[in-house]
């Protein structure tokens, strides 16, 4: 039986698979890349005593190791040349690796670009705990399913092979995942972000279940929010205003600091002001908690607004306002890809105190407690440029710049007004009036 297909569709069809093809190309640039980072590690784990003197780290007077060295060395290069996180850069070369040395026809499915990266790594997440004699019949059961199945599908089939097939209870897992229950927030676009929560099955189950009980007590013929939207304002009341049957967190608040231009708080500017670890806001909302919100520190800008910037060598701690306007310039860790806040950072001397380094904002920065270490440690070096903008230099030479999260230069003085032309008096006498 023959199918005739309109010549518009066939068309369509073939543009289709034109992108198909470039799904396959990416497939393709995933497993040489994977080659690449554990070619590079091993690389580096063979040659990690010269790499370490090339980089003219004086490992014998480091409180680290050469393989520590080597180690923090290379994820965080790889991590400023990915533009990722570090904890990111460690997940890839462990991917990279597994698929390498424990997923090899995962990998060489990817380089025939029969299979996504993202089916890759639901393969790789469910294979990292599989005994190692049972790896090869694991993916060997999978690989078939990778080809056709979305990314969620193949991980819940992996993820009940994997329980077939791993040595420990579950139990026993569940008891060391709980130590890894987590909070994140994640900032959207329009003033909008996302709050997650990591933990045990049950208690999520239990608060969701809750909030979707107390969102629908609140429908009826006069409530026009949606069942979706309730349940994000529940969540949002009982978080910010509840509290729970032991009283845990009556009283508290947090912080939140909200910089506003004054012409906006005036009303005379639709100019957004800038919440501390979000960025740029609508001025209503910023003017709403300008006025007294309990929970938001008002920090108003100004050209001229007489903030310590140096104390030079006069002394080596940071003022308070020194330290407020490091923080609120940088907002997050200075090295790149960092996402710690300011405020749970060290203030560190880019250049250090005892090499007569400057007690002063384009001297300082905030950089985490693992970051300042691998500063102190490796072979990483760092220099401040104009404008707060920070150049990293790793120890193969290759240079990483972050800029401030804000930019709170001060304007440079304004001139003083010109004085008024002085008066001009004549030697001459006045002439006579006309008449």
């Amino acid at each position: 039986m023959t199918i005739l297909v309109n010549p518009r569709q066939e068309a369509l069809g073939e543009r289709f698979e034109a992108i198909k093809e470039a799904e396959r190309d990416i497939a393709r640039a995933f497993a040489r890349r994977a080659e690449l980072i554990d070619e590079a590690r091993r690389f580096r784990e063979e040659t990690a005593a010269q790499l370490v003197a090339s980089a003219g780290c004086a490992a014998s007077v480091s409180r680290w190791n050469e393989a520590m060295i080597g180690d923090r060395e290379f994820v965080s290069e790889l991590a400023c040349t990915l533009l990722v996180p570090q904890r990111t850069a460690e997940t890839v070369i462990a991917e990279s690796r597994a698929l390498v040395d424990d997923l090899p026809q995962t990998r060489a499915a990817l380089h025939r670009g029969e299979i996504p990266y993202r089916n890759a790594q639901a393969l790789m997440g469910q294979s990292w705990s599989v005994p190692a004699d049972a790896k090869a019949a694991f993916e060997a059961a999978l690989l078939p399913s990778a080809a056709n199945l979305t990314a969620s599908k193949l991980k819940a089939k992996a993820r009940m092979l994997r329980e077939r097939l791993h040595p420990e209870t579950i139990t026993a897992r569940h008891d060391t995942s709980i130590d890894k229950r987590k909070v994140l927030l994640e900032p959207e676009a329009d003033g909008m972000a996302s709050l997650c929560w990591y933990d045990s099955a049950e208690q999520v189950e239990a608060a969701y279940r809750r909030i979707t009980t107390t969102a629908l007590s609140l429908q009826g013929p006069e409530e026009p929010r949606t069942l979706t939207q309730l349940r994000a304002d529940v969540l949002g009341d009982l978080l910010i205003d509840g509290v729970t049957p032991a009283g845990i967190a009556k009283g508290i608040r947090a912080t939140v600091n909200v910089t506003v231009p004054v012409l906006t708080l005036m009303g005379l500017s639709e100019e957004p002001a800038h919440l501390e670890g979000y960025g740029p806001i609508d001025p209503e909302t910023a003017r709403r908690l300008a006025a007294g919100a309990p929970s938001f520190t008002r920090l108003l800008t100004h050209p001229e607004t007489g903030v310590v910037l140096s104390v030079g060598r006069d002394q080596y701690k940071v003022p308070n306002d020194l330290k407020r306007h490091v923080h609120l310039r940088d907002e997050t860790c200075r090295f790149p890809g960092c996402n710690r806040p300011a405020d749970e950072c060290d203030l560190d001397h880019t250049l250090d105190w005892q090499f007569q380094g400057h007690t002063a904002h384009d001297n300082l920065a905030s950089v985490c407690a693992g970051d300042h270490a691998l500063k102190s440690e490796t072979g990483w070096t760092a220099k401040q440029l104009p404008g707060g903008v920070i150049e990293w230099t790793s120890p193969t030479g290759r240079p990483f710049r972050t800029e401030p999260a804000v930019d709170i230069r001060p304007s440079p003085p304004s001139a003083p007004p010109s004085p008024p032309p002085a008066r001009i008096v004549s030697a001459e006498p006045a002439e006579p009036p006309p008449f």
